[in-house]
């Protein structure tokens, strides 16, 4: 192990204030608020305290887009999945008819440990994959948000986020639907 000096650490406080530094500051922000939405959203035992972790995750989510350069993307991850998939997967939670039947069941004793398992499985398949990936370079044009550009990128750089987007949301609706479907007891 090499040892630490104060030069060093000096060092790299300095060029944590440069913007190369302040980048991957931003960069790191975004990822735990994404990470910190997505547990919260699945370790919250009631429903709308999860929804809202989905949210805070979608957030993250549009703000890696807008750090990407990609401002129409994170534009439309708000709109589409905090705006209507959230607010319809919150009216579905409204609508749906409450059960009485305990919801606490015997667990699996080797649940958990599979889970995690799975989840670092992922994360380092991924993080080998994006390490050995070719990158592309920055594109020197960078969309400034007027009205032409937006056009212009929805109609070809983003034709296909933006379909896919949308059948999230049709899926959304079908299934706020579904859930909703019997209402309210009549009692």
């Amino acid at each position: 192990m090499i040892p630490l000096t104060l030069a060093d650490v000096i060092y790299w406080f300095n060029a944590l204030f440069t913007a190369e530094g302040l980048a991957g500051v931003v960069f790191l922000c975004m990822m735990a608020t994404v990470v910190a939405g997505a547990v919260f959203a699945v370790t919250s035992a009631r429903l709308i305290r999860s929804v809202t972790g989905l949210a805070l995750c979608f957030i993250g989510v549009a703000g890696i887009y807008y750090f990407l350069n990609s401002p129409f993307v994170a534009l439309m991850e708000i709109l589409i999945y905090v705006g209507a998939v959230c607010i319809t997967i919150s009216f579905a939670i409204m609508l749906a008819e409450p059960r009485q039947e305990d919801q606490g069941g015997r667990k699996n004793a080797m649940l958990w440990p599979m889970s995690a398992g799975a989840a670092v499985l992922l994360f380092w398949g991924l993080t080998m994959l994006a390490g050995k990936a070719q990158w592309p370079a920055i594109p020197t044009r960078i969309n400034n948000g007027s009205l032409e550009d937006v056009g212009i990128s929805l109609l070809t750089t983003y034709s296909m986020v933006f379909e896919l987007i949308s059948l999230v949301l049709l899926v959304a609706i079908i299934g706020s639907i579904v859930l909703a479907r019997a209402g309210r007891s009549k009692t």
